[in-house]
């Protein structure tokens, strides 16, 4: 006897008010760039990053500094959504191989995905689940690289994803993980601190102004049973704390919410880079990169805030001293104004190079 098949359920998308979806999961046409290109264009246009989609930076300048040949071989240290390491394959036309790395396992899977369905196979791009601070182990296997590539900003996909928990302009767990399937997520380091690690976190990790404030604060409503498990938990703690400064005389407002703002994006800063533990592996990477590469590679460093850039510029200071280098970046190179017009999260980003004697 053959059973009736049921009728696969409609799911209707998710309805939203006003002309404009505000929400992550409401732009479902911004979440499916290839059905709705012309949709994304225009808000790329705007000078908006689209939901779930992420920008790549700098993209000439990385080209011109890694003059990547046809028949070399690569590494792209930070996949993300893809878009420096396709421009790389183009650049092999063919020849020769790239390799990805990536820890966060949710875009990495979309991006894989996509590029496949692109037509870049394991002949000439292969990924792995990998922190950077491990390229020794990967230049083992498949190297020396003759390129590496190492964009350490998070992508805009995951900081637009409320689930995520990397920013506080929607609410959701204060997680911040890149790879939310291992180590514990920001709101239980924080509930772990003590006021002077809280403090010293966001001196050493942020520069934070108002790191002293903030600290009291979170250990002050802490004792009275506050749970600061969500990302607006957290802002609501910044809030507080900057509202009890003495601000100067003739101050607006105004500066004191373009004050809060800065304040909550460093502290959200300072405790993503100390739960990914993101200076260390940055040493580590550093330190390995040059036995990484084969004589003559060349090297490229993304960075997004001046803890990581004074990493990147006295290592490759360091290593050119010692002669390892036969070059580095006597300047940092920083995106056009018209790049930043059009990608405003790019207006942060420094870009290092080096090549190896």
């Amino acid at each position: 006897m053959e059973h009736p098949v049921e009728p696969k359920k409609h799911h209707r998308r998710p309805h939203y008010r006003g002309k404009y979806p505000r929400h992550f999961e409401e732009k479902y046409k911004e979440l499916q760039p290839e059905k709705y290109q012309r949709e994304i264009a225009h808000v790329i246009a705007k000078g908006n990053t689209p939901a779930g989609m992420h920008i790549p930076i700098l993209v000439n300048e990385i080209l011109e500094i890694l003059d990547i040949k046809p028949g070399e071989v690569g590494y792209d240290a930070t996949l993300g959504y893809g878009g420096h390491t396709e421009k790389m394959l183009e650049q092999l036309a063919g020849r020769g191989h790239l390799y990805s790395g990536d820890v966060d396992p949710i875009e990495a899977q979309k991006t894989i995905d996509r590029l496949r369905a692109k037509g870049y196979g394991e002949d000439i791009w292969s990924f792995r689940a990998m922190n950077f601070a491990d390229i020794d182990r990967l230049a083992a296997e498949a190297g020396p690289f003759d390129f590496v590539l190492a964009d350490l900003g998070v992508s805009s996909m995951q900081i637009d994803d409320p689930s995520r928990g990397f920013s506080y302009k929607a609410d959701g767990p204060l997680d911040l993980r890149l790879n939310p399937e291992a180590g514990i997520s920001a709101a239980e380091r924080l509930a772990s601190m003590d006021r002077e690690e809280i403090e010293g976190m966001l001196v050493e990790n942020a520069d934070e102004p108002f790191a002293a404030e903030i600290a009291r604060q979170i250990v002050r409503d802490r004792r009275r049973g506050a749970q600061i498990a969500t990302t607006r938990a957290l802002h609501a703690e910044i809030e507080a704390a900057l509202a009890r400064v003495k601000w100067p005389k003739g101050t607006t407002p105004q500066d004191k919410k373009e004050a809060i703002k800065k304040s909550s994006a460093r502290t959200f800063q300072a405790l993503r880079i100390d739960i990914n533990r993101e200076y260390e592996v940055l040493y580590r990477l550093m330190e390995k990169l040059p036995d990484a590469l084969a004589p003559g590679g060349r090297a490229a460093i993304l960075t997004f805030h001046s803890g990581e850039d004074r990493i990147v510029k006295k290592a490759f200071q360091a290593f050119y001293r010692s002669g390892v280098y036969a070059a580095i970046a006597k300047d940092v190179i920083r995106p056009s104004a018209e790049e930043c017009r059009r990608n405003p999260r790019a207006h942060s980003t420094k870009l290092r190079w080096a090549r190896k004697a």
